[in-house]
């Protein structure tokens, strides 16, 4: 039975407020350009986002871009054919994407029976926790992939509500027949495919499911509950199994900086546990790269993290009795979904930071309904008064929308995002090398010339910001100073062809052209398919090129 036309008619006016409230707060990132590593899904790849030949390789070769998100690269390919490389209208998809999570999480909660469910969407659509997902062009991947995982979620929902409509009879006779064949149980499975194939912190999803029943029902049965969720397992393990692969050998998600013991893995995600919940709590000082811990196994006060981490969890189990299975069911969920991200397998992202905002999007949806089901509860009890009710929301709301208008003009520039980030973490080479690099283009040489010799001060076997700081230096005319940093690169980093090419035109400047020869040669060796390398050998090596 539908509902009536003025609960529909208050339904879309709550909608639609949440999606205006997003727009006006993301104003400030509508208006932005590329920042770091949008380049990676844009300009990197516009050899396979120019026709269906890239198209098809986007899906069919796992290497082909950074990392295999091949719904993520479609939407990527569909933009170039629309607006080539126009920042705008890729700002304005990722922020739409988000506003329709929250909608999708408002419908979820409503059909959960969840109390606060509108609070709950609205604080999710403006926590400024989420604006590195919404923001930053690079992670389509997260919104996509969240908002098709809501999607599956609510068709397993409607699925798994036909299914306790039946009897205890007719359910065990036939629920893995009837789930795989109906509908709603079909369009799960293919949105849930479709969210993996954007990117596949979501395959966590068959778990949740599971978790959620158990909430609602109290028990899990074999046959109804369990086996069908079976393909959403297997699908789950596939693409989990790809990315690890990918991570490690494709992203390079490898070497010293991931070189960790069990135990201090332990510790990190203990720490990660309650620096989210933190953030999630009192959202101050966001950072694009918080500072990278030092775990340390022999120092008791970081044992604490984990710890108290598993000790709430079991706290709010044994309590279940007494204050219900909510509590309980949003930290599993918060953790669980965590974990892919808390430190056990090697990210790429983790040589900078273990933690980074955009690792809580879809964790935080449990806590964030928690708390709204809590403050939903405060209202009742003080009374219920309206006027109160609409006072506590627009507060909270109205903080949250500023703090994300804020931080989303962190994201407009390149240069905005890493003072920022310096601001927030002095120590980070890597914001402070990105910097320079980013005033490098925007002709503010000697600024950037600062900025490389701090990231080298703080890393000193970082070749990226020698060979900038050569390449600095050369636009200077000092040449001298300039072939000494490339070599400093090729001291730490023998193998990095970029610093043997810089150094072959700084030979070339010279008019030491049988040197200049040699660099190239060994850059070619190098990275086979170093395009600009093998350009300049070939025309250095022609008859009369000197």
């Amino acid at each position: 039975m539908s509902p009536p036309p003025e609960t529909r008619l208050k339904s879309a006016c709550a909608g639609g407020a949440i999606v205006l409230m997003v727009l006006l707060a993301y104003l400030p990132a509508l208006r932005g350009g590329f920042v770091w590593d949008d380049d990676s899904w844009t300009f990197r790849i516009a050899a396979l986002l120019r026709d269906t030949s890239g198209l098809r390789e986007i899906w069919v070769r796992p290497t082909a871009m950074q990392q295999y998100y091949p719904l993520s690269g479609t939407s990527f390919w569909l933009d170039y054919q629309l607006w080539k490389f126009w920042p705008a209208p890729y700002h304005v998809e990722n922020v739409l994407l988000h506003a329709l999570s929250a909608l999708l999480f408002w419908r979820l909660l409503r059909q959960l029976e969840v109390a606060g469910a509108w609070v709950a969407s609205a604080v999710f659509a403006l926590h400024p926790i989420m604006v590195e997902s919404a923001a930053w062009i690079t992670e389509r991947k997260n919104v996509l992939s969240l908002a098709l995982c809501l999607g599956a979620a609510l068709a397993y929902q409607r699925h798994a509500c036909a299914e306790c409509r039946k009897t205890d009879q007719d359910a065990a006779h036939g629920a893995v027949a009837a789930g795989s064949g109906s509908l709603p149980y079909v369009v799960a499975l293919l949105l849930f495919v479709g969210a993996l194939l954007a990117k596949t912190t979501v395959c966590t999803f068959p778990a949740a499911v599971l978790l959620i029943t158990w909430w609602r029902r109290g028990q899990l049965r074999l046959r109804r509950d369990v086996l069908p969720t079976l393909p959403f397992f297997a699908a789950a393990l596939a693409m989990g199994a790809v990315t690890f692969w990918m991570e490690k050998h494709h992203a390079g998600a490898q070497g010293a900086a991931y070189a960790l013991s069990m135990s201090q893995r332990f510790l990190i995600a203990g720490r990660a546990f309650w620096f989210y919940l933190g953030k999630l709590l009192w959202p101050a000082n966001l950072c694009f790269i918080y500072p990278r811990w030092q775990p340390n196994v022999g120092e008791w006060t970081q044992w604490l993290y984990p710890a108290t981490a598993l000790g709430v969890l079991l706290g709010l189990w044994l309590a279940k009795g007494r204050i219900g299975r909510g509590p309980v069911t949003a930290l599993l969920f918060f953790a669980g979904t965590l974990f892919p991200l808390l430190g056990f397998f090697n990210v790429y992202f983790m040589r900078y930071s273990f933690v980074c905002d955009h690792w809580v999007y879809l964790p935080s949806l449990a806590p964030i309904a928690l708390a709204a089901f809590g403050l939903s509860k405060l209202h009742d009890y003080l009374g219920g008064a309206r006027l109160l009710k609409f006072a506590m929301g627009g507060v909270l709301l109205l903080a949250l929308g500023l703090l994300t208008w804020k931080q989303a003009g962190t994201y407009a520039t390149m240069e905005s995002l890493w003072r920022n980030t310096i601001d927030g973490n002095p120590d980070s080479w890597m914001a402070h090398n990105s910097l320079g690099n980013a005033l490098f283009r925007a002709g503010k040489t000697n600024a950037a010339i600062s900025e490389f010799e701090q990231a080298i001060r703080l890393k000193p076997d970082l070749a990226e910001a020698y060979t900038s700081l050569g390449v600095a230096l050369n636009s200077k005319g000092q040449l001298d100073d300039g072939m000494a940093r490339f070599q400093d690169a090729i001291r730490v980093q023998p193998d990095y062809a970029e610093a043997h090419y810089d150094l072959a035109i700084a030979f070339q400047q010279k008019g030491q052209i049988d040197d200049a020869i040699i660099e190239l040669q060994e850059a070619v060796r190098l990275k086979p398919y170093f395009a600009a390398a093998q350009r300049r050998l070939s025309s250095l090596v022609k008859p009369g090129a000197r």
